[in-house]
């Protein structure tokens, strides 16, 4: 089996480096990551410039794009063979609830199912600026893809999946969840810059809204595994027909 890993926290992060090496015991591994920090860049793809690609002494793989660029460029055309997996991560903090709108890890994933491929992304569920714990999400991702090797999901599947930043020995289980649901983020933080210019830093994510029994918060706040199906197509089928009616009564000529 061949792995193509990849992540949004930079190709010399300490968790995409766990990960690559733990896979690594179980398939060839192959890293495709930005060669910096890419948090928050979601599904971009860089369309008004070439990509430059360098590899490292390592093997490393890293180029001057977005997540989602490097999980492109190595299904389609950069790697001589294309991978049969991909796995995201490991992410240095939670991807939960609606995170994954904005994350980069859980982008790169969403690439690799979108180009045919299973995809796993993974996070470390952690309040902490240095997370301590990626071996044992490590381990648990080993544990995942071995288990996806010989039990299949459908197609259209991608897992995201957040470990609480706990020994392997602390972690209470693992479970299926589905996404919950943060407050507003908080307001943005006005600053002026060395030259006087005005500028902003984005707000922190807002606090836990829905966030009760089957949702990925409350699995990790319990120290469980969270495992969360998501999908690329964003259709809300159920909401066809009532938006076709209300359609009806739309006098979309009178505006022409």
């Amino acid at each position: 089996m061949h792995i193509l890993v990849s992540n949004d926290d930079g190709f010399q992060a300490p968790g995409i480096r766990e990960l690559a090496g733990a896979l690594g015991g179980i398939a060839r591994v192959t890293v495709v990551a930005p060669s910096r920090n890419r948090s928050g860049a979601s599904n971009s793809l860089t369309l008004d410039r070439p990509l430059c690609v360098t590899e490292g002494p390592d093997g490393y793989i890293s180029t001057d794009g977005t997540p989602t660029d490097c999980v492109h460029l190595a299904i389609t055309g950069l790697l001589e063979t294309e991978p049969d997996m991909v796995v995201s991560g490991i992410n240095a903090g939670a991807n939960l609830g609606d995170d994954v709108i904005y994350s980069g890890t859980v982008a790169a994933a969403m690439e690799g199912r979108s180009l045919g491929k299973p995809a796993i992304a993974v996070s470390l569920a952690s309040q902490d600026l240095s997370p301590a714990n990626f071996s044992a999400a490590a381990a648990i991702t080993v544990g995942l893809v071995r288990h996806l090797e010989t039990a299949p999901l459908p197609a259209d599947i991608i897992l995201n999946v957040n470990v609480p930043d706990l020994p392997l020995e602390e972690i209470a289980g693992i479970q299926g969840t589905r996404l919950g649901f943060r407050h507003k983020a908080e307001p943005v933080v006005r600053s002026v810059d060395p030259r006087g210019r005005v500028c902003f830093w984005v707000g922190a994510a807002g606090p836990e809204q829905d966030a009760g029994p089957g949702t990925d918060f409350h699995a990790i706040k319990h120290r469980y595994v969270s495992v969360t199906p998501i999908q690329v197509d964003l259709t809300r089928y159920n909401a066809i027909e009532r938006v076709g009616d209300w359609l009806e009564g739309c006098a979309w000529r009178d505006g022409t």
